[in-house]
């Protein structure tokens, strides 16, 4: 029994909890959902690691009923982005646009990841080599050295 409580409670906490009171539910489910994937991708400015769909703070409930304002008021997913990102900068979006001030943060994986790769393939370079056989002459004086070293010992 105890176990099987253990579970329940195990289970209702981990359930995902979301930031959006019922308050601020909008009444045509198409633009409920429509506003729900506008800010699951802008960021909380407070919490700055959740989207503002999912945080508590007083900012991120002020942006999810302006995001919902927007649409009612008839602009397209495209201009809502696009104000908040004027009013609070490409920062708000979990995702940044792919552009010339931000290309670095885009292309520093692959730059490091060539890096890598000529680091490796400089260093496999660099290891020994594998010893080439001897042929009949070396083999003949190291035999005739180990035949005299053991006639030593």
């Amino acid at each position: 029994m105890r176990f099987v409580l253990a579970l329940l409670t195990s289970l209702v906490l981990t359930v995902p909890t979301w930031a959006v009171q019922p308050d601020e539910v909008l009444k045509d489910p198409a633009l409920e959902r429509r506003a729900r994937e506008i800010s699951s991708g802008l960021r909380c400015l407070v919490c700055q690691n959740q989207s503002i769909d999912d945080s508590d703070a007083q900012l991120a409930k002020d942006l999810r009923l302006l995001v919902r304002e927007r649409l009612v008021a008839g602009d397209t997913d495209q201009q809502v982005q696009d104000f908040l990102v004027q009013r609070y900068g490409e920062f708000v979006l979990l995702k940044p646009t792919f552009s010339a001030h931000n290309m670095l943060l885009w292309l520093t994986p692959i730059l490091v990841l060539v890096m890598g790769g000529i680091g490796a393939y400089a260093a496999l370079r660099r290891r020994p080599q594998a010893a080439e056989a001897l042929n009949e002459e070396e083999r003949r004086v190291l035999e005739a050295l180990l035949k005299q070293d053991r006639s030593a010992s």
